[in-house]
């Protein structure tokens, strides 16, 4: 239920707004998809640092995504995040500070780092 198809990654469209060639876009793409499925493969734990948004972090099986403060705020506004965390406490378990160490939020304290 609820199958979706994907849709191929608009290389262009991804150079176009970094401002780099098409070539070097799917060239770092598959390069870090590549290198993060031999570690996966291997049973590392990886931390994907997704600039402005947060981190991914894989531990195992446990796949835990950590948000920038910033990015919710001004997902939602500032207003609405605070009185959303004031009813649902739990919600500070998704939020990570910029300058938070990455591998203290492993369990095991030992992540790949993939920036």
């Amino acid at each position: 239920p609820g199958d979706k198809e994907l849709e191929p990654l608009k290389y262009a469209k991804v150079a176009m707004a970094a401002s780099v060639s098409r070539r070097k876009v799917e060239g770092c793409i598959l390069g870090v998809t590549s290198l993060l499925s031999h570690c996966l493969g291997k049973g590392e734990n990886v931390a994907l640092v997704l600039r402005n948004v947060g981190v991914l972090l894989i531990e195992g099986r446990r796949v835990q995504m950590k948000f920038y403060y910033d990015f919710l705020e001004t997902l939602s506004g500032k207003e609405n995040l605070a009185k959303a965390v004031f009813k649902v406490p739990q919600l500070l378990d998704m939020l990570v500070s910029r300058v938070a160490p990455v591998a203290s939020l492993s369990c095991s304290g030992r992540v790949i780092l993939f920036p």
